[in-house]
Formats: C-alpha cells, structure tokens, sequence
C-alpha cells in the first residue's frame, strides 16, 4: 500500500511501531527501577511496576518475560542515564577520560566518573545487596553479574595506568584491577556519602586520592 504520493507506508508504521515499543520498554524499566531502590526487590510486584508505567502486566511480561530480567534492564538504564543501545566504555566522556596522558589525572577522572553513576545507581544497588545478603536467588545472581561486569570496567582501567607507565614497582595488572574494583564500590560509597553525609564532591576527590595511592609508582620531587 501507499500513500497518496506514492510512498510505501508500511515501512513508516513499522518504524512508529518500533518507537512506541521501545519507549513502553523503557518507561517499563524506569518505573520499576524507582520502585526497586524505594521498596525493594520482593516487595516490588510486576502489579506494581505495570500500574505505575500505565500498562497490563502481561505487556510487562510480554516485554521482559521475567522479574529478573526487568530488574537487569532497569538497572542498565539507571546506570547508563538513558536506554541508549551504546555500551558505557563507548561514550564519549568515557572515551575522552581514555585519552588522557597522565596517570594520576586519568584516575581521578575515573573516580570522578564512578561518582556521577553511582548518583544515579547508589539507591538501586544497594537494594540489589540487600537483596541478596537475604537469600534472594534472582539477587545473588545479579550481584555476581554486576561485580563481574565492574572487574571488567576497573581492568580497562588498570591497563591504562600501565599503558601510560605508571603502575607501581612489583604490581600487577591483576592487582591494580583489584583495589581499583575495591575502592570502585557501593559499599564505600554507601558508608562515606549516605552515612557519614560526605558530598558526591567529596567522594570522588578522596576517592581519586585513593587510587593513585593504592596503584600508582611513587614519585619524588
């Protein structure tokens, strides 16, 4: 069929078809993403997640097929800031942060950048741990999952504190990954800015600090 000059219409309603699918998926996600860091996983019900994103339940199911998967997405959207399909390490602030020469600016460039997503996943996560730590299957998984995908991020980092020639004297890649992974944590986070009132500022500065103390070779003037 076409419209009335000609073109094919199908391809147009297939394209508004695909938008409205993808952002039912995402308003899916982030209302189950704030109804997760508010009441918790088990206390979340796809009932409740459906009401407040304004569709059946069903469509939640029909989207995500389980509760487990919904929680991943919403956690990957709230990580990211958007339902972007682009992989965090190919964002451009992350990719410029790459570019950088010096080792201890590169780090404290990370830490700077861990900061602004743990602003937006903190609450998320912490309810994922806790979650866990109760016994929740689902949870545990996730857990797993995340500090494996976060040991991935934190070894891109280590290698380039080595690639710049920076890493400490007897340290290993492997090594520098680790504290880095460590001090890269919701838990620090968690004691620091949600307990003891430190500002998303202070975090990152100490945090950066940290670092370059744990990793980096030891200069003298």
């Amino acid at each position: 069929m076409k419209s009335s000059d000609g073109r094919p219409k199908r391809p147009y309603r297939a394209g508004v078809r695909a938008e409205q699918a993808s952002a039912t998926r995402t308003r899916i996600a982030e209302a189950a993403a704030d109804l997760f860091a508010r009441e918790g996983y088990a206390a979340t019900t796809v009932a409740a997640v459906a009401d407040v994103a304004g569709v059946s339940a069903q469509t939640v199911y029909n989207v995500f097929e389980t509760k487990a998967a919904l929680l991943k997405v919403a956690y990957d959207i709230t990580l990211a800031g958007d339902d972007a399909d682009l992989p965090l390490a190919e964002r451009p602030d992350v990719k410029a942060l790459y570019e950088v020469k010096d080792a201890a600016e590169f780090l404290h460039g990370y830490a700077s950048l861990g900061c602004s997503l743990l602003e937006r996943v903190a609450p998320l996560t912490l309810q994922v741990h806790a979650g866990a730590a109760a016994g929740e299957t689902d949870l545990v998984a996730l857990v797993e999952t995340l500090n494996g995908e976060r040991l991935v991020g934190t070894g891109f980092a280590a290698r380039r504190v080595s690639e710049l020639g920076a890493l400490r004297p007897g340290l290993n890649v492997d090594a520098a990954r680790d504290r880095i992974w460590t001090l890269n944590s919701v838990e620090i986070w968690h004691l620091l800015v949600d307990l003891r009132r430190w500002s998303p500022r202070q975090y990152a500065e100490w945090i950066g600090d940290q670092m370059c103390a744990a990793v980096l070779a030891v200069t003298t003037s």
